[in-house]
Order: C-alpha cells, then structure tokens, then sequence
C-alpha cells in the first residue's frame, strides 16, 4: 500500500470501453511514427529463451526469469525473455538485415520480482527494436540522433492525442535535454539517483540521461545495466515528467550495444567473466554479430502517459495485491 499513488481529486476521463478504443489509438499511430523515423520491420519474436542460451536479458543480475521445462523435450528447462535486448542483434544477422535497417517486435514478458507501485507491473509489454550501424557510428552524436528522432516520434504522438481528445493537452518540451549521470550527481550530489531524475525531470521537461551501468564518483552506480547488452558509455533512458502523478516517468531505455572491447570491459566490471563463454557473448567477440543500436520503449507506459491515467493497470491488465486494488476502487482508479 505505501507504493500507491493516488491523485487528490484524480477521475479517469475515459470509461474502460473508451480506454481500450484509445489504447489501439495510440498504439497504432506511436508505432507508425517510430517505424518511419527509424526505418525499422516488425518481425515474429519468441516468449521463452533456453538459459545456455545467454540471450536472456539479466537486468541487474538479481531478478529471477520465470522458467518451466518442456515436457517432449526430456524437462528441458526454458524461461520466459526478461527482453530481446540480446535477441535482437542476433536476429539482425540471421534475418539478413543491412545497415540502416532495423526490427520491431511486441515484447511480452514476466517480471516475477518487480516491486509494483502505480508504474510497475509484473506484466511488461514494450516495443523492443533494434537496427544495424557501422563500427565508426558507435558514438554519442549517432545515439544522440537516434535518441531525437525517438523524442520526435513521442512528440508527435502527444499533438495527435491532444487532436484527438479535448481533455489531452500537450506538456512535453519541444526538445529533449541530455544529461549524463555523473553531471546529474554532480549537480545534486546529496540526492539519491530517483530524487536526482525528478529534480532535472522536472526542470526540463524531458531528458535523456546518459551513460548508465558503470560506477560513478561517488562509487555507487546511477542504475544497473546488464554487462553484456549497453555499452554503459553510450546509453541511457528516456524521462519525462508526469504532472497527473508529480514524478519522473521512464519511457525507453536504449543504447549502442556492446563491442568486443566493451562486452570484456564489462564482464570484468560486472564479476562475472565466465559469460564471455556462452553463445551470444561468444559471437560477439568473434566478430559474428553486427555492430547494432537498440532499445524498449514501454507500451502500457506511454498509453498512461498520453491519456493521462493514475495507475498502469488501468491501460493493462495484470495482478496487483488485494488491498491497492480495493484501495484503487476506492479512489476510482479501475483497474482491468
């Protein structure tokens, strides 16, 4: 209960049936103006990954993948994809893509260890993409770009949202503001990394903050970051401030990926070196995969975003304990 969030005064100004028409409306016109900008194909990706794999986004190293073994396959055991951060990049080769090209999926997975509160689900849906870049566009001006044309797309979708609905009125920033992790600490360096993103989330409007993963001056790290996707030196996470709940709102986490010199760097940083031995990790430091950038950009986030509503449940279904569902029903926050 003291992770629920509840608006003095918050009414929904759409109706569960109204809310699903809207979802489908944003939904379809984001994906459009995202696939455009990036020049990206949808394509089919799997729900379960095999752990021998190492295609399996381990986030920070802590939470556990939800797992069942397969019956005609002697038990063999599968788990259900955290991400495709790693899947991705892989499928870019296999699929025969080319340079400037890039996928899209719908990603769905299962977070069985998320702490919930009115932004987190144990039920994530993104869109996970990814596309292809020459060695020598691994650099802050290409995912500075990358990261304007993705603020372009979510800009756009707001206008027509604001178009489409009367009570949606436009709040973010014509631009995007780049920060980077240890300038964020050392502006507030007596805040904590949340505090710190909705202080600058808050100032700016929107922000992208840069270079997440690695430790800062202070010896802790801003936020984890698996080893073996981001390079921590070329990535970050898309904020925004959201006024109907008075914080800082994560849209899209995304970067350049990793290279040999940077995958080892960072297994080493990470303590666990030995993943260098697994398929994905392996074909990498062969030289077998391309040089790609990537990211997720959360479905039910930005529909809570853009049609300004209290909890993510009401745009996605999912479990929540039984006292911040009645405590939500209370308050008129109906969840699905």
């Amino acid at each position: 209960m003291d992770n629920l969030i509840i608006p003095e005064d918050y009414v929904s100004a759409l109706n569960l049936h109204d809310t699903q028409v809207a979802i489908k409306v944003v939904k379809d016109y984001f994906q459009k103006a995202l696939t455009t900008r990036l020049n990206l194909l949808r394509v089919t990706a799997p729900l379960f990954v095999t752990p021998q794999s190492g295609l399996n986004d381990n986030l920070n190293g802590v939470e556990r993948p939800v797992s069942f073994g397969i019956k005609e396959q002697n038990d063999a055991q599968a788990e259900i994809v955290h991400s495709l951060a790693k899947w991705k990049r892989y499928a870019l080769k296999k699929y025969g893509f080319s340079h400037g090209e890039g996928l899209y999926t719908d990603m769905n997975a299962i977070r069985r260890d998320e702490d919930t509160d009115n932004i987190h689900s144990i039920y994530v849906d993104q869109w996970d993409w990814e596309k292809i870049i020459y060695k020598e566009e691994r650099n802050v001006e290409t995912l500075k770009n990358v990261v304007k044309n993705v603020y372009k797309a979510l800009k756009a979708t707001e206008t027509y949202m604001s178009l489409q609905y009367d009570y949606i009125e436009e709040i973010l920033p014509k631009d995007i503001f780049f920060i980077t992790t240890q300038e964020l600490e050392d502006m507030y360096p007596d805040c904590t990394p949340k505090e710190r993103e909705y202080k600058i989330t808050k100032l700016k409007g929107a922000v992208f903050i840069m270079q997440i993963g690695g430790k800062l001056a202070s010896g802790e790290k801003h936020d984890g970051r698996a080893p073996d996707y981001d390079d921590w030196s070329l990535n970050g996470d898309i904020i925004v401030y959201y006024p109907v709940l008075d914080i800082a709102l994560e849209l899209s986490s995304m970067g350049i990926r990793v290279d040999e010199e940077a995958l080892l760097k960072q297994l080493d940083e990470a303590g666990c070196p030995e993943r260098k031995e697994l398929p994905f990790q392996k074909a990498i430091l062969d030289g077998k995969l391309p040089y790609t950038i990537g990211g997720g950009i959360g479905q039910s986030r930005i529909c809570m975003f853009y049609l300004r509503k209290a909890h993510i449940g009401e745009v996605q279904a999912s479990l929540w304990p039984e006292d911040v569902t009645e405590e939500a029903k209370k308050a008129g926050i109906q969840l699905l």
